[in-house]
């Protein structure tokens, strides 16, 4: 039996009502960007202000790309309760000394490359490599940092991965069953995160970044418990 239930996470958030659709839809971790450079960064002190609607149990995460180690301090100490995901150039010991030597936990992104280059990426060494971090978090390989909204070939990853893997990059409703399918069965437990496949459309097509749509919130949190009800009903 495949009892185990995928965990969901919620990204990109800027605005009060959409952490509260998140809540509401049964999220189990928030995700607010801390770069700059992305188009749903926010400050640290709008983040932990969003932070603080959040209920107990649901998880508060700070996206850092190449942040320094008084940022992230800084950081964490207005979001108390917070889980640190490192998404620039990091390397194991930096994650480690940033989140107090193992007292925070903290998610280590790996670019995956796209199309059949995904088959050239070392998961299982990558895992050892960031062994302290909670879980691997897997992002498409794109220019910048910090997410770009695409998916790779789920397919080609290891089948054995002994970490804890939280899926992203290009999820949304329509692909996010299929994701689970692939992956769940690779790793020791499966969280998917989503930003861009929640956010509203925008008139000229595309998405309107950093504002969520609530339905495409609750269609996606429902497509993950359908998956996880398939799986939980084969042998």
């Amino acid at each position: 039996m495949h009892a185990a239930r995928t965990r969901i996470k919620l990204c990109g958030m800027t605005r009060e009502q959409d952490v509260d659709a998140a809540v509401a839809a049964g999220a189990d971790a928030v995700g607010f960007v801390l770069y700059a450079a992305s188009p749903r960064g926010v400050s640290i002190e709008r983040a932990a202000e969003l932070a603080r609607r959040l209920p107990p149990f649901v998880a508060p995460v700070l996206l850092f790309v190449n942040h320094s180690a008084a940022e992230v301090a800084a950081a964490c100490a207005l979001v108390p309760h917070c889980t640190a995901q490192f998404h620039g150039d990091e390397s194991p010991q930096e994650c480690f000394e940033m989140t107090g030597g193992g007292l925070r936990p903290y998610l280590r992104a790996a670019r995956i490359p796209l199309g059949a280059d995904a088959a050239g990426f070392d998961l299982v060494n990558y895992a050892h490599h960031y062994s302290k971090a909670q879980a691997i978090l897997l992002d498409a390989h794109v220019d910048g940092y910090g997410g770009g909204g695409k998916a790779f070939n789920w397919s080609l990853l290891p089948p054995n991965v002994n970490a804890h893997l939280v899926l992203s990059g290009g999820l949304d409703c329509a692909n996010v069953g299929d994701g689970i399918n692939q992956l769940r069965p690779r790793c020791k437990s499966l969280t998917v995160d989503v930003s861009s496949g929640i956010e509203a459309d925008a008139p000229g097509g595309g998405t309107l970044k950093g504002i969520k749509d609530p339905e495409k919130i609750n269609q996606f949190v429902a497509a993950v418990r359908a998956a996880d009800e398939r799986l939980s009903r084969m042998p």
